[in-house]
């Protein structure tokens, strides 16, 4: 990544490919999976499940009703955005890892917030499970968001962060 044209077309690959397989597989749950249906994939362990998740990642104050929780989470979305934009371009040029961490979060973003714009929930289907401990069901997004964020985490450990 030597020139600043690259950095951002990486940044655009990596964040659209998130977007792409986080809208293709919320579209085929939405329409071969009946809402609350599940399959079992790993027995016992993992299942598909369609569920409507009003609320943030991992079904973050999805209980909660307020008028302006849509607008809520579109603009701490949006905030977000903005803050990793600024972090992306103040990444070294050889910092691929970091650079890659923050295009999986962007992804992950921009794929909740279509569904956040579109019908005012986010698809989750991906249950994880052992016994009757369940974490909550999550999506292509969330996933990126997580592994993005673990990156990033790692980068501030090793010090590999850019000084703001």
């Amino acid at each position: 990544m030597k020139t600043v044209q690259s950095r951002w077309l990486f940044m655009a690959a990596v964040s659209s490919s998130v977007v792409i397989m986080d809208q293709v597989s919320k579209a085929l749950i939405r329409f071969h999976l009946s809402l609350y249906h599940s399959i079992p994939v790993i027995d016992g362990f993992f299942n598909i499940v369609h569920i409507q998740n009003p609320g943030g990642a991992f079904g973050f104050m999805a209980g909660h009703h307020f008028g302006l929780k849509p607008v809520f989470f579109l603009a701490g979305a949006g905030i977000a955005v903005c803050l990793l934009l600024y972090l992306y371009q103040k990444v070294p040029a050889g910092n691929r890892l970091l650079s890659f961490g923050i295009s999986l979060i962007l992804g992950g973003a921009f794929g909740n917030m279509i569904d956040r714009i579109r019908f005012g929930r986010v698809v989750d289907f991906l249950d994880v499970y052992v016994g009757n401990l369940h974490w909550p069901a999550f999506n292509v997004a969330d996933s990126a968001v997580t592994i993005g964020g673990g990156i990033l985490v790692i980068q501030m450990l090793l010090k590999k962060m850019p000084d703001f």
